[in-house]
């Protein structure tokens, strides 16, 4: 049953919390939306990602129900960028993984790792193994310079600043009250009293540690290159013995280019090693980087909990907390996205199950008259 009209504060205008106000401002619902940034979406995660959506790619390193919800999104992604005024450059081509000679055996590892998680989730498609001239073929710029690779089919990605761009627009047209550079905490608001939003939408990311103990800062460092002389189809990752190196194509020969991944909050700029290790990484997937220009090199912290798993709980009536997404946030948003729609109509989820999800909700009817039950997976 569809949530009655409400109103709802929305504490993060990061990927989660634009998501959210606009699918509830499409529903009828009043939206005040907080951020202690800028519609630029600086303070956010989600403004450095290469924003992959690659579910059979990401299985080395997560769960299935993770795998699932990234592969939900394939689906969905399009419908939600579908309805919005603005273009948002999205690809589904698929992933390439390549790799030098010396690192033969860490790709054998990878693959025999991939066929076995794709059994897990079978509803994925099968990677394709490629050898030269399959490589050429499918990725002609790579031409003679990897003698095997892998092709994951389906997998895909898109432009994460456009997106959040685009979101913005979407809340104006939408009439969502933004309230930009105003952080606000859940204790600011007494949901369902006269006066008060109906609802608190927790999405504020590491922002929300004094109220989520658990979370951590997960430092990523992401370099965006412009690139006229180099043209590639698809994501590409080169396995490293150390770390995988990705390179995300987007428009106009632009590319984001990441792999780091350190257990520190520290949001200083990136090391001299981390900077030499992906430039040189890049260049040997293709040498046409090397007269690139580096436009950008950011880093952020993406906020993590102690398993590396996304989780929605509800402290208290009318408080609704959305958090951990970890290196996932564009692959496995819309899947909370949908979760959380699900808990607020009818107070709990059946896609949650699905996904492996954990869910912690309070028994207590909401102020909205939807009754959150207990539901965990």
């Amino acid at each position: 049953m569809p949530l009655p009209s409400s109103s709802f504060a929305i504490l993060g205008a990061g990927l989660m919390g634009r998501l959210l106000a606009v699918e509830l401002a499409r529903q009828g619902h009043r939206v005040d939306i907080y951020d202690a940034g800028s519609p630029a979406a600086e303070q956010s995660a989600a403004t450095v990602a290469a924003a992959m959506l690659a579910p059979l790619a990401e299985s080395a390193i997560t769960e299935p129900g993770v795998v699932r919800m990234g592969h939900h999104a394939l689906t969905r992604w399009p419908q939600l960028l579908a309805g919005l005024a603005e273009p948002v450059y999205f690809q589904q081509a698929g992933t390439l993984i390549v790799w030098h000679r010396q690192d033969a055996a860490e790709a054998s590892r990878l693959t025999r790792q991939l066929e076995a998680n794709q059994q897990k989730v079978p509803e994925l498609p099968a990677l394709q193994k490629l050898d030269s001239a399959g490589l050429a073929q499918a990725e002609p710029a790579l031409a003679q310079r990897f003698a095997q690779g892998l092709y994951l089919p389906g997998e895909g990605q898109l432009d994460n600043r456009q997106l959040l761009a685009a979101l913005v627009v979407e809340m104006q047209r939408l009439a969502v009250r933004t309230h930009w550079n105003t952080p606000q905490t859940p204790e600011a608001f007494r949901p369902g009293t006269p006066g008060q939003p109906d609802w608190v939408l927790d999405c504020r990311g590491l922002g929300a540690r004094a109220d989520w103990r658990a979370l951590r800062g997960v430092r990523g460092e992401v370099v965006r290159i412009h690139a006229p002389d180099v043209t590639l189809q698809r994501p590409t990752r080169l396995v490293h013995p150390r770390y995988p190196i990705y390179v995300a194509p987007k428009q106009d020969h632009l590319f984001v280019i990441g792999a780091t991944e350190i257990e520190s909050d520290d949001l200083s700029p990136a090391s001299v090693r981390s900077t030499l290790e992906l430039l040189s990484a890049v260049y040997a997937v293709h040498p046409g980087f090397a007269e690139g220009r580096v436009l950008e090199l950011a880093t952020q912290c993406r906020p993590t909990l102690p398993d590396n798993l996304p989780a929605i709980r509800q402290p208290r009536p009318g408080v609704l907390e959305i958090n951990g997404l970890y290196r996932h946030g564009f692959m496995i948003a819309p899947a909370m996205l949908d979760v959380a729609l699900d808990v607020l109509n009818t107070g709990q989820s059946e896609l949650s199950q699905r996904f492996d999800l954990a869910l912690e909700l309070e028994p207590a009817a909401s102020a909205t008259g939807a009754v959150a039950a207990p539901a965990c997976a």
